[in-house]
């Protein structure tokens, strides 16, 4: 599956322009899809310097995004077109309707 994350509010505290704490929740998921062979999509409104931050920090914290704020390129192919909308299996962003929940269900060795 592939997971398209938001970045500021989700897998850190929103401090944007600046990069808040990690999310203790995000880091868990993350470490545990990528454990489970999924895919990573860092799905941010972040642009320029700030999204070079973004990934960085990421990086830096052993939770390296497959995708930034693009289709995989099998799905592109696919499809046959590449949209404005990344796609993904799961999109998960603290603005979701009801809230953020992160969805360990999903993951096999996903546990709360």
């Amino acid at each position: 599956m592939i997971f398209a994350i938001d970045f500021d509010g989700t897998i850190v505290e929103n401090e944007f322009p600046a990069i808040g704490d990690l999310h203790t929740a995000a880091d868990t998921f993350i470490r545990f899809l990528k454990a489970d062979g999924h895919k990573f999509t860092l799905w941010t409104c972040r642009c320029g310097k700030q999204l070079e931050e973004a990934v960085a920090f990421l990086k830096a914290h052993n939770l390296a995004p497959d995708y930034v704020n693009q289709s995989p390129p099998e799905m592109i192919e696919e499809y046959q077109n590449d949209t404005r909308k990344v796609y993904a299996d799961v999109y998960i962003d603290d603005r979701n309707a009801g809230g953020l929940v992160w969805p360990f269900h999903l993951l096999r060795c996903g546990e709360e």
